[in-house]
């Protein structure tokens, strides 16, 4: 119910192809019910990690021409934060896909990066263009690799 929110009569397979897509098949089947659990008040209590692959879910059974995600991986831990990097790639395929983002390992295998400064457009480009060049991304980039002792280098998809 919760998956096919947008999709109320989506049989059981759709909803469950759409758990894979976005890495949240396997944690459901750990849950007490599986699909069936009750989520939220009264019910089962669920990780950011978890909640973030289940609104990806949700995208992926409406199958969306635009797709718009607004920070989908802030405030993860590592291991969350991998799977739902891996989902988002499987989910933005042949779509047109917005994505708001302050963590660059979000964007980094983006097409094309729009940087926005006091509400104008500051650069675009592909994250080793900009990482290039010294402009407000590359500035970005530096912090970001420094503030979270990122062992691969800045300029890596």
């Amino acid at each position: 119910e919760n998956i096919a929110y947008g999709k109320p009569r989506a049989a059981q397979e759709e909803i469950e192809a759409a758990a894979r897509v976005a890495a949240a098949h396997e944690f459901i089947t750990r849950l007490p019910d599986g699909y069936d659990t009750v989520l939220g008040e009264g019910g089962m209590q669920l990780s950011g990690g978890q909640r973030q692959r289940l609104a990806l879910a949700r995208a992926v059974i409406n199958n969306p021409a635009i797709l718009i995600l607004d920070e989908a991986t802030s405030a993860l831990d590592a291991e969350s934060e991998e799977a739902i990097q891996r989902a988002m790639t499987r989910l933005t395929e042949a779509r047109t896909t917005f994505i708001i983002a302050h963590r660059l390992s979000t964007v980094r295998s983006a097409d094309r990066i729009v940087v926005l400064l006091d509400g104008q457009i500051a650069e675009m480009g592909r994250h080793d263009d900009l990482a290039a060049q010294n402009g407000p991304y590359s500035r970005l980039v530096r912090a970001q690799f420094i503030e979270e002792g990122d062992r691969t280098p800045a300029t890596a998809p």
